[in-house]
C-alpha cells in the first residue's frame, strides 16, 4: 500500500488533533490559531487569536462529541494545506447534526497552524 502524501498525513493529524481538543477543553484551540488567523463560524466572522478563543468558548453547550465522516486534504500552489472536513457533532441533549469545516493550514516556524477556519451545521431551510 502507497504511504499517503504529507500533506494528507499533516492534514489528517491536524483534523484529530482539532476535535480531541475541541472537544476535552476548546479554550485550549488558540495554540493552533495565530493573531491573523480568521474564522467564519455560521456566518460570523472573527480575526485573530484572541476574537476566535473566545467565540468558540462561548458556544451554548457544555459537552460536545465530534464524529468524522470525511475528510479531504490538497496543497495549494503556496505550500499551505486546505482541509475540508464533514461529520456529525452531539451537542449535550441536541439531536446529532451535521457540519461541514474548511481549514488552510500554514507551516511558520516549523509549527503548523491554522490561518483560516470556516464552519457551517449541515441544515437546511428548504421552506
Amino acid at each position: 500500500m502507497m504511504e499517503k502524501p504529507l500533506w494528507e498525513q499533516i492534514g489528517s493529524s491536524f483534523v484529530q488533533h482539532y476535535y480531541q481538543v475541541f472537544d476535552s477543553d476548546r479554550k485550549s484551540l488558540g495554540n493552533i490559531y495565530i493573531d491573523s488567523s480568521c474564522l467564519t463560524w455560521e456566518g460570523q466572522q472573527f480575526q485573530g487569536k484572541k476574537a476566535i478563543v473566545e467565540k468558540l468558548s462561548s458556544l451554548p453547550f457544555n459537552s460536545i462529541v465530534h464524529s468524522i465522516t470525511a475528510q479531504d486534504h490538497q496543497p495549494t500552489p503556496d505550500s499551505c494545506i486546505l482541509s475540508m472536513v464533514v461529520g456529525q457533532l452531539k451537542a449535550d441533549d441536541d439531536p446529532i447534526m451535521g457540519f461541514h469545516q474548511s481549514f488552510i493550514l500554514k507551516n511558520i516556524n516549523e509549527a503548523w497552524v491554522c490561518t483560516n477556519d470556516m464552519f457551517r451545521l449541515a441544515i437546511h431551510n428548504f421552506g
